[in-house]
Parts: structure tokens; sequence; C-alpha cells
């Protein structure tokens, strides 16, 4: 048997307590073996600069080496103002930088989002997918994965419920294929 895929899991909520980060922790306990999932923070990074492509902080520079020794990603995003968080920006810019050495670039994707409302995150994902087109990120189409009414799909341990679960193990079943068929 082949080593599991190193696979990148980025929380776009900064707050420790976020649903986000309770979807994508469970992602990581429910991951198959073909998958190794772990979180890679961005609360730590300054805000992206052009001129530190030639001196880059050191928390630059951990950052991109943690995106280049992943085999893939996956994007765990709540939605602010039907956008992506600013941090998450803020950390797909840092990443593509300079253009010449793009981190990001080739590797298989895929974004959750979750929210309160009734459409999950839905204009977050599609922004971010957007921006994912453009760093060369080839982002699963299918399934799309939006958590609506997030609040509802933990238990008051932070455990995902069982409708939560099954959510969870089809986006990872449809990703592990996935992983497996954009990577070399």
């Amino acid at each position: 048997m082949s080593e599991p895929t190193p696979i990148a899991v980025i929380v776009g909520s900064l707050r420790q307590a976020s649903f986000n980060r309770l979807a994508a922790q469970a992602l990581i306990d429910l991951s198959p073996a073909s998958l190794n999932m772990a979180m890679v923070e961005i609360g730590n990074l300054p805000l992206y600069n052009q001129d530190f492509d030639d001196d880059s902080p050191a928390s630059y520079q951990l950052f991109r080496a943690q995106l280049r020794a992943a085999g893939g990603y996956v994007f765990v995003t709540p939605e602010h103002n039907r956008s992506m968080p600013a941090a998450l920006k803020n950390a797909l810019d840092i990443g593509s930088r300079p253009a010449r050495e793009n981190a990001w670039a080739g590797k298989p994707g895929a974004v959750i989002s979750g929210s309160p409302s009734l459409m999950g995150g839905f204009g977050a994902s599609h922004h971010l997918r957007q921006v994912l087109v453009n760093l060369d990120v080839a982002c699963m189409p299918q399934p799309e994965t939006y958590l609506s009414r997030v609040q509802e799909l933990f238990d008051e341990h932070g455990q995902p419920t069982e409708r939560c679960r099954d959510y969870l193990q089809r986006f990872l079943n449809g990703y592990a294929q996935w992983v497996k068929r954009i990577s070399p």
C-alpha cells in the first residue's frame, strides 16, 4: 500500500471555537487511510506585502513550506459578507507569491463552507473557488458541500451529529477519489 497523501486543511475562521474549525477537525478524524490530513494555521500570518517577496518573514516561509509539502488542500470556510474571510484571502495571497513560486499550483483542492444561514456559505465557497482557479488549484467540482445551519450539526461536546458525519464522509469519499485522479 502506498503512503497516504499529505493534505493541508486550511480553516478560514480564526476563532478557536468556530464551527468551521469543528468541521475541519471532524474531516481529519474521519479521513480515509489514503489521506493524511492536518490543519495548517493561518492566524499568525501578517498581511501580505509585496515588499516581503524577496525577504519574507519566518511565518511566510513556514507557511509556504507547509503548502509545498502538501499533496493537496481542503479549505473549510465561513462566509463573511457573502465572501471568504480576509484571513483566508491573505493566506491565499501569501502562498501564491512571488508569482514564479506559487505554492498552491497544480494540486488537488476542495472547498467546504459552513454558515448559520440556510445557504451554508454559498457565496464564500464560490468566491474561494474563483480564486483557486486563478491559483491553478484543481478544485473538486463535486460534491459541493455547504453546511447550512452549521450550529445544528455539532453536539454540546463539539462532535459532529450523524447527519454532519454523513455530509463529511460523502465529501471525503469524493475528495479521496479526486486526489487519486489528479495527483501524478
